[in-house]
């Protein structure tokens, strides 16, 4: 295949243009917690059905964040759903002097890391719930075709809905969520409290891993080849792992009301890209996005990035 079908392919060529469909900032409540989340809402052209992506951010971050991949996935065809978590979003550090402190006590908040994972949870099922009803959402959500994308603190809640295991069991959630078909990693979480084969040992979603050479944690100590440790332990099921030669923490982020280096939008083509043929080969069968993916994204990464696949058929 030409490398412009690749790129193309990829959802390159309209990557900086505006989202193809309409986009909802709204608030949505879980009645059963009483607890309000801030999403955004971006829907594909068309009419009809379309796989859909719930989209998490890191710590201190906001629906604001991952702009770059919502807006690919929408131009690609998939309803996304961005997300944000109070208690782990931007006001742990807006007008606050001690912004260290809260964000470390937040990392560090078992009740906070629940909550992240009973959001997950709770927006896969309005999301089916509002497709079913008259409503923006009407009849454009595929049930069977649905995933999950975060960076950081927001990979540790999809690694957790997928299936990896959590130090005292599940905590009485649905672990891991049958609903789930496919997981984005950005700078993936390495298990913490136990050992990465059982932990992630009953894992069986597809999974793309990216991270970068300077994927320092800073909150929580975590290495760039610490990163790693989730694609290598998982198996049986079709893993990529993409590691962006240079790429910091911050880079994946696109928060821009944190500063400029949250919003910095070098590697923002390359992880979209990667994002879209990892999404169209496992939850649309797309051949050529798989072929994208095995041949190493030519066309796609730049010099020094590193593309590895496993139990990638």
């Amino acid at each position: 295949m030409q490398r412009r079908a690749l790129l193309a392919l990829a959802g390159l060529a309209s990557l900086g243009a505006a989202a193809a469909g309409a986009v909802l900032t709204e608030d949505w409540t879980d009645p059963a917690r009483r607890r309000v989340l801030p999403v955004r809402l971006r829907l594909p052209q068309g009419e009809g059905p379309a796989p859909a992506v719930v989209l998490s951010h890191g710590l201190g971050g906001s629906r604001e964040g991952l702009g770059y991949l919502g807006r690919a996935l929408a131009e690609a065809g998939f309803v996304v759903l961005h997300l944000q978590h109070p208690g782990t979003d931007s006001a742990l550090w807006q007008g606050r002097a001690d912004i260290g402190v809260a964000l470390m006590a937040a990392a560090l908040d078992a009740g906070q890391a629940l909550a992240r994972l009973q959001d997950g949870i709770f927006a896969l099922g309005e999301l089916l719930r509002r497709a079913a009803m008259p409503g923006p959402l009407h009849g454009r959500v595929d049930p069977a075709r649905l995933a999950a994308a975060g960076h950081s603190y927001g990979a540790w809640m999809v690694q957790h809905l997928v299936g990896q295991r959590l130090p005292g069991g599940d905590h009485g959630l649905r672990l891991p969520d049958p609903r789930l078909k496919a997981g984005i990693l950005l700078s993936p979480i390495p298990s913490r409290g136990l050992p990465p084969r059982f932990a992630f040992g009953r894992v069986a979603a597809p999974l793309l891993h990216v991270t970068g050479t300077l994927d320092n944690g800073y909150i929580e100590g975590t290495r760039p080849a610490d990163r790693e440790i989730p694609f290598h332990a998982v198996s049986g099921v079709p893993q990529v792992l993409a590691v962006l030669n240079g790429a910091t923490h911050a880079a994946f982020a696109d928060e821009p009301a944190a500063g400029p280096r949250w919003a910095d939008p070098t590697y923002h083509t390359r992880t979209a890209g990667l994002a879209v043929a990892f999404l169209r080969a496992m939850l649309l069968g797309d051949t050529e996005a798989a072929e994208l993916l095995r041949s190493g994204a030519p066309g796609l990464l730049a010099a020094g990035d590193r593309l590895e696949t496993k139990d990638f058929s």
